[in-house]
């Protein structure tokens, strides 16, 4: 009978017949009929057998028989061969399919021994084996768990286990969590995305809440609630402004940033006010409050609601309201019968708000078509005219206008409860860009964050600038020119209560006025980070934005049950509803020049996808894009969302040359 061997090759075992046998190495056929050679070293066994191959056939179902865990119980303390601990398991010399057996059972329980060379295990220390059975057991639990969750899942059904990851389930899932493996699991069993599962189980109730409730898991994972903080207390010692100001907002605004007043001069000429809303005095760089601007940096906007970045208690105590005396921060302009700029000032005062005009109350009787005849005798009628002839001489001396033109705006009023977003209805109405209120806002916004950027550019006070250079805007502490706007420098200032490097800046130039040193030094590296963490946030607050909006309008199709639309061909297969905010991508539309009108059919809309699909049915008349539509496209084009680009209301967003 043929001599054999037990060895062990590449982490598995084999057995097979020696054909030569060196000392230190070993010719061995296997039962297949290969040859091999080995080391002597790696031999497990040796065995007589006419059938080698037979050995491990025999000890596999001897090993799966074997308890491990008993074997653990008679095993020494020390290190042991696996001969010696077969020999007592079996209780006589073991054959070899015996011994194979105790070799294969102690190669598969790692867990309750120790390899510690050819042949040669030692048991696990009692506390190590108690924690791996543990692991083992807590593995097992977690899988069927997993199972559990999965099958609910399919059904319809959320456990209440998962309902605490819902949110972190839209935002930066852990996927080594079970709950997150059960999500995935399940979607990949139903062949649908994450969100459609959580609109099947009722996790959320609409795509309206799955792209809000992204948006919160990311940028607010903590909530939109506000942590404590006291109430500012707004000081009393300021000078009286001895002005009557008035602000002009949408009927949706509650943070009034700015107000204007006008007055006439003894010796001739005109003295116009520029008053901003100054939350600086109230809140103190390194506070509770100011912590919180700085976590949140700007309001979020998104249609039928918003984030304010500051708590309402605060924006309530510091805003423009009519009626009461404000603190502001002013620039006066002393202009001659010209309309020239000959002088300026600023001071830190308290400013008397008459009115709060809106838009919609003012635009009646104050428009394009009324403002060079005569107005009706309405409150500030008589400012609103002055200051929008002045408005009109700064942007004929810029030689650009302040406003952009033949571009729309448009508002969303939602109505209904936005937690049931689906019973809502939305209406989306137009507003022409470049009104005579517009460029009045746009002009005088120009001329207080042209100014305010260029005092503390003098007196090398860091701000945070808004450069323009070959077309890019970016944010900056240098001061640098911005050639959209055609001015020397340009700082965001006018909004507040809105925005952090708004808030940043009043801080800084607050502290010039009085003549005290500002809490940011130049080349602050805490101002770098506050910059940098403002655009990055900034843009996202921008991009939610536009994704709401763009859902409403879907929202609005459905809701008028619209099957065909007209839209305005603009270029790459890109194209505009003609009375929408809405970009879709149209199959078929390079083949028309841009500006052509189609009458297109609306197929299907995915409200999660926010995409409407749509074909061609009629091809219209064409006309010229403006260079503003142009330029809309750019912001759209990538994504083929709305183009509105500003999270807040585009009130100091003008285009124009120096005022100066």
């Amino acid at each position: 009978m043929n001599e054999n061997v037990l060895f062990e090759e590449g982490g598995n075992f084999r057995a097979g017949s020696i054909l030569v046998d060196n000392e230190t190495s070993l010719q061995v056929e296997l039962p297949g009929g290969k040859r091999s050679k080995i080391k002597a070293s790696q031999i497990l066994l040796r065995f007589q057998s006419s059938a080698p191959g037979q050995i491990l056939k025999d000890a596999e179902p001897l090993a799966a028989d074997i308890d491990v865990a008993f074997l653990w119980e008679i095993a020494g303390e020390g290190e042991f061969a696996f001969l010696d601990l077969a020999e007592d398991y079996y209780g006589h010399k073991p054959a070899a399919p015996e011994a194979a057996s105790l070799l294969l059972a102690l190669h598969a329980a790692p867990v309750y021994f120790q390899r510690k060379g050819k042949g040669h295990f030692r048991k696990a220390p009692a506390d190590t084996l108690r924690a791996a059975l543990a692991g083992i057991e807590k593995k097992r639990q977690q899988a069927l768990a997993i199972e559990g969750w999965v099958q609910n899942l399919i059904a319809g059904k959320l456990p209440a286990e998962l309902v605490p990851h819902v949110a972190s389930l839209l935002a930066r899932p852990d996927r080594n969590r079970p709950e997150i493996k059960a999500f995935e699991a399940a979607a990949h069993a139903l062949s649908c995305s994450l969100p459609e599962l959580l609109l099947k189980t009722g996790a959320l109730k609409s795509p309206h809440d799955v792209h809000l409730q992204s948006f919160l898991a990311e940028q607010f994972p903590k909530g939109t609630g506000f942590p404590p903080f006291d109430l500012p207390v707004l000081s009393d010692d300021l000078p009286d402004a001895g002005v009557r100001a008035f602000s002009i907002d949408d009927a949706s605004t509650t943070e009034v940033d700015d107000a204007f007043s006008l007055a006439a001069l003894p010796d001739g000429g005109w003295r116009i006010g520029i008053h901003i809303a100054a939350p600086g005095l109230a809140l103190a760089h390194g506070d509770t409050l100011a912590a919180i601007a700085r976590a949140r940096l700007s309001t979020v906007y998104m249609p039928g609601q918003k984030i304010t970045m500051l708590p309402e208690t605060v924006v309530e105590a510091c805003t423009l309201a009519a009626g009461r005396n404000c603190p502001a921060v002013s620039l006066y302009l002393t202009v001659d019968a010209a309309q020239n700029i000959v002088a300026h000032a600023s001071c830190v005062e308290r400013v008397h708000i008459a009115a709060n005009l809106r838009h919609h109350e003012i635009e009646p009787w104050f428009n394009e078509t009324s403002v060079c005849g005569a107005l009706p005798d309405k409150p500030f009628a008589n400012e609103l005219r002055f200051l929008w002839r002045f408005a009109c001489a700064a942007e004929a001396r810029r030689g650009k206008p302040s406003a952009t033109q033949d571009i729309h705006d448009y508002n969303f009023e939602i109505t209904g409860d936005l937690s049931d977003a689906e019973s809502c209805r939305v209406h989306i109405a137009a507003r022409k860009r470049g009104s005579p209120l517009d460029k009045l806002v746009a002009e005088l916004m120009i001329i207080a964050n042209a100014a305010w950027g260029g005092l503390l550019a003098e007196r090398k006070i860091a701000c945070l600038y808004r450069a323009q250079t070959g077309g890019k805007a970016r944010m900056t502490t240098a001061p640098q020119a911005h050639e959209g706007l055609g001015v020397p420098q340009y700082a965001w200032m006018t909004s507040p209560l809105r925005r952090y490097c708004d808030l940043v800046n009043q801080w800084q130039l607050i502290a010039a006025l009085r003549g005290v040193p500002p809490p940011f030094a130049p080349r602050s590296a805490e101002l770098f980070a506050a910059l940098r963490d403002f655009e990055v946030t900034y843009a996202a607050y921008a991009e939610f934005q536009r994704r709401m909006e763009r859902y409403w309008c879907l929202r609005y199709l459905a809701q008028e049950s619209l099957t065909e639309a007209v839209v305005v061909v603009r270029r790459d297969e890109l194209a505009r509803f003609e009375t929408l905010p809405l970009f879709v991508r149209l199959p078929g539309a390079l083949h028309f020049p841009s500006g052509q009108r189609l009458k297109v059919a609306i197929e299907h809309l995915d409200f999660l996808a926010l995409e409407a699909h749509c074909h061609c049915v009629e091809a219209m008349d064409a006309r010229a894009l403006t260079e503003e539509e142009e330029e809309e496209d750019e912001a759209s084009l990538s994504e083929a969302v709305t183009p509105k680009d500003a999270v807040a209301p585009p009130l100091s967003v003008a285009a124009g040359s120096a005022p100066f």
